[in-house]
């Protein structure tokens, strides 16, 4: 009896240094996360972006304006860049850097041929708050190069709680679902709104 006892302890002693011993080795093997990288992007894949947010920012004066035909004409244009944007390089980065920028781009398209398509301004300006929406986290998925630019809000853009968001070059407000002819509140409501972030 006492030989069991006694090969009882010695296991448990061993299993014991063991335990204590090699322990932290046995936790370590998962691998770590690794961190988001984003090179530098390319002088063609920049000037694509560039373009592309020029056209944006075209559409927007035209709602500042609330000139439905030329938001229009603006948005085809906008389209036709959004197309042309070359993505490929993307690949290189982080994992998903390409699939989200991929879908945001998709949405940015689709928002923008719904405004074509529509007649009334609130609907188009409807479709062109989805735009923003959109763009400004594809903005900050491919980590924009560009000059600094300004995410504005409007809390009463469609009306009271019902607020919009915008992209601005410029920190003047120059509200884009107010504007300078709202049937309402005619030129009153142009400068309604504030800077939220900031893309740079």
């Amino acid at each position: 009896m006492k030989k069991i006892i006694l090969s009882i302890l010695a296991l448990s002693g061993i299993f014991s240094i063991y335990w204590f011993q090699f322990r932290d080795t046995n936790t370590s093997t998962a691998p770590k996360q690794e961190a988001i990288k984003v090179k530098k992007h390319s002088e063609t894949f920049n000037n694509r972006i560039d373009s592309l947010l020029q056209s944006y920012f075209e559409i927007k004066a035209a709602f500042v304006n609330a000139d439905s035909t030329k938001a229009k004409l603006a948005s085809d244009s906008f389209i036709t860049l959004a197309g042309r944007l070359n993505i490929e390089e993307l690949k290189t980065d982080s994992a998903g850097i390409f699939e989200s920028a991929a879908a945001f781009i998709n949405e940015i398209q689709s928002g923008a041929k719904s405004l074509s398509a529509q007649k009334n301004i609130t609907e188009m300006r409807q479709d062109f708050k989805g735009i923003s929406d959109n763009i400004y986290p594809l903005l900050k998925t491919i980590h924009y190069e560009g000059k600094k630019l300004y995410w504005q809000n409007c809390p009463m853009a469609f009306g009271d709680n019902n607020g919009a968001d915008w992209i601005s070059n410029t920190e003047e407000i120059l509200n884009p679902y107010l504007g300078k002819n709202h049937p309402e509140y005619k030129s009153s409501m142009l400068h309604c709104g504030v800077i939220k972030d900031t893309i740079q």
